[in-house]
């Protein structure tokens, strides 16, 4: 995927959030949030996260939410693009 895909896919999100969300804006503003950002993985990256942390496969779900960065800071060795 290009930058210019990667770019329009996160205005894309970002205009989703401010519809359903009336405080994301002030959220960034206030830098509580940072601005939207879409990193590409590499394939399987998710999958090779899953399964170290003993989840592949069967039914398990993945939190929408979390108060920590331990997901995402997991998912940063798998980045092959900014």
């Amino acid at each position: 995927m290009s930058r210019e895909s990667l770019s329009a896919l996160a205005q894309k999100i970002d205009q989703a959030l401010q519809k359903q969300n009336s405080y994301y804006l002030d959220l960034i503003a206030g830098k509580v949030l940072k601005p939207l950002q879409i990193s590409v993985i590499r394939k399987n990256g998710f999958q090779n996260y899953m399964k170290s942390v003993g989840k592949l496969g069967g039914q398990n779900k993945i939190p929408r939410l979390a108060n920590d960065r331990k997901i995402a800071d997991a998912l940063l060795a798998e980045i092959i693009t900014k």
